[in-house]
């Protein structure tokens, strides 16, 4: 039988409308349900079975919930979502690391590293006795080393490479940054010696190194799977070096990590970590309140009161290297017109965003780039809400009973806590200036897709990136090159705003990087294949005895630090820093889940 994609709660929702809305809601549903074989026949990751018995989870770890659908095991194969911003920093490690509090590169896998030739070539000195996980499917006969940085980079960036295909050959995020065409050559110097070199100088290579994007794969289990003609396990059987590894896998409902006692950073200190699928919106909210949940990542803003007032909870915000934006299909008319895109930008109220999405928890984005970012524009103008001036745009244009599909991932992301809510508002602003909207709810490879072969007139996402180099956002999201990788939603290619990329590259001069990007943000408030909506603080909410949960700006970090501190339920407190909590009576009746 073939399931709607997770979290699509239809019959909650059309219970709540008019008839009106039903039927129009019925006829999304009609035409989701009319897309899903190309769902249904895509590769699915088998279930994975307990491989280990482990002891009950209350007494050796923590369940951390959070929305998503795994394609993949391995990040170097997720255009973003549960692999990279939750699995990744679990499973692998990179060469590279972001400190999440100095934004600064630091060393992980590769513990220095030499640039030469202005830019155009990379050594990397690795680490010893970094040892891979052993796991019922792998048993590693020796340490990390320079064959693994070999492996994971060239099964990327060479198309003859005997691992390329395997599982699809499909690398958005570097395929995205055009990296087969710019790498010349990865090349072992010896065991823990590493040379990367590109064709040209690329300033911000390093950066992408420390993205989760580019773990070190084992070869030693890549050779053991070609062997028994097993190449797909590689992407569904994880082997990494990260502080835990893979013990049980069950699709939509949980996935169970099994701690790394090897783990070169020292062993992790709590056996377990169940990362539960099983729920959303409040439905994770509830878990949390009543202790199935220790950690609930991405709360919607408009928990926050909930969460404040509960003292058996803590909540940590922090700044975001995030944005969410509203993308037009920039080839599919009439969106190919610059006065329609204005005009759907001039109708949107993001003041009425900001304060039903966000609760206080995002600043309206004028450019791309968060605020945050080196290279932001500080005279960038925010698009004003003007619908007048829409409806005189649309009128200009010829434009009349314009309908239009927004396509909307369902589960809550970093940059958005609720993808349909916002849908809707930006539907409602549309209804006022003309313009019907219906709202496809899509997730998963279905999105994937069907955004490819270009049938949507818009799509509600947003990009959030472990990387501090502007680039991350510019090339993977609107360069020419994104359009292949599914990672430029808009199908927007302009050679001027790729040449601007490209010149930034080159220079290793912070001063010429930054008017370059400043450049390259005026051609896109000119051209507007997206509309910027909101940079969003990173939520996590957390039971009180949980313990060295970091959050970071460039997603999630490491749960080896993570751990369960026994003590007396605390007094309420709104400080995340507060210091050691006194005692306090009966924690207050777990609230109600409204719909």
């Amino acid at each position: 039988m073939i399931g709607l994609p997770a979290n699509v709660r239809y019959t909650k929702h059309f219970a709540q409308q008019p008839l009106e809305a039903f039927m129009r809601g019925l006829k999304t549903l009609m035409l989701a349900l009319s897309c899903l074989s190309a769902v249904a026949t895509a590769a699915e990751i088998a279930p994975v079975t307990k491989t280990k018995p482990l002891p009950d989870i209350r007494q050796s770890g923590f369940i951390y919930c959070v929305s998503g659908i795994l394609n993949t095991f391995n990040p170097q194969m997720a255009s973003s979502g549960l692999t990279v911003d939750t699995l990744a920093a679990q499973l692998y490690d990179r060469l590279l690391d972001v400190d999440p509090y100095t934004y600064r590169l630091i060393p992980e896998l590769a513990q220095s590293w030499e640039v030469l030739d202005g830019g155009a070539t990379y050594v990397l000195h690795l680490r010893k006795d970094v040892p891979f996980q052993t796991t019922d499917w792998f048993k590693p006969t020796r340490k990390m080393n320079a064959d693994d940085v070999v492996f994971s980079f060239n099964r990327m960036f060479d198309p003859n490479h005997p691992y390329h295909e395997v599982n699809g050959g499909h690398y958005p995020y570097f395929e995205s940054l055009q990296f087969s065409d710019a790498v010349q050559s990865v090349r072992k110097l010896d065991s823990s010696t590493v040379e990367i070199r590109l064709k040209q100088p690329d300033a911000s290579f390093l950066w992408h190194l420390a993205t989760h994007y580019a773990p070190i794969l084992s070869s030693e289990y890549a050779d053991n799977l070609a062997k028994k003609g097993k190449e797909e396990d590689i992407d569904r059987l994880p082997v990494g070096t990260g502080p835990f590894m893979l013990n049980e896998y069950h699709a939509g409902q949980y996935i169970r990590l099994d701690r790394n006692d090897a783990f070169w950073k020292g062993k992790p200190r709590m056996p377990q970590v169940i990362i539960d699928l099983g729920a959303g919106g409040t439905g994770r909210l509830s878990k949390l309140l009543t202790g199935e949940c220790d950690v609930l990542a991405y709360p919607a803003a408009s928990q926050l009161s909930i969460l404040r007032d509960d003292p058996r909870l803590r909540l940590t915000l922090r700044p975001g290297m995030n944005v969410a934006y509203l993308a037009f299909n920039t080839r599919k008319p009439p969106l190919d017109n610059l006065d329609v895109r204005r005009a759907i930008a001039y109708s949107i109220n993001n003041q009425r965003l900001m304060q039903s999405i966000y609760y206080g928890t995002a600043e309206t984005a004028a450019s791309l780039l968060p605020r945050a970012s080196w290279a932001y524009d500080s005279e960038a103008k925010i698009t004003e809400y003007n619908p007048e001036k829409s409806r005189e745009l649309l009128k200009q244009a010829g434009v009349t009973n314009l309908h239009l599909q927004l396509w909307v991932p369902t589960a809550s992301q970093a940059y958005n806590p609720s993808p349909l809510k916002t849908a809707e508002l930006i539907q409602a602003d549309m209804a006022q200036v003309g313009i019907k909207v219906s709202i496809i709810p899509v997730e998963g490879r279905f999105q994937e897709a069907r955004l490819s072969d270009m049938s949507h007139d818009m799509t509600l996402s947003g990009w959030a990136t472990d990387s501090n180099d502007p680039d991350s956002f510019f090339r993977p999201l609107l360069s020419c090159a994104a359009i292949q990788s599914q990672t430029n939603l808009a199908h927007w290619c302009d050679p001027s705003f790729d040449s601007l990329l490209h010149k930034a590259l080159l220079s290793q001069q912070l001063s010429q990087r930054i008017d370059d990007y400043q450049d390259a943000q005026k051609i896109l408030e000119e051209q507007l294949p997206i509309l910027p909506l909101a940079s969003s603080l990173r939520l996590q909410a957390y039971r009180y005895d949980i313990k060295g949960l970091v959050l970071s700006p460039f997603g999630n970090a490491s749960f080896a630090g993570v751990y369960r501190e026994k003590q007396p339920e605390p007094a309420a407190t709104n400080d995340p820093d507060a210091g050691p909590p006194t005692p306090a009576a009966e924690a207050p009746a777990v609230v109600e889940d409204k719909p």
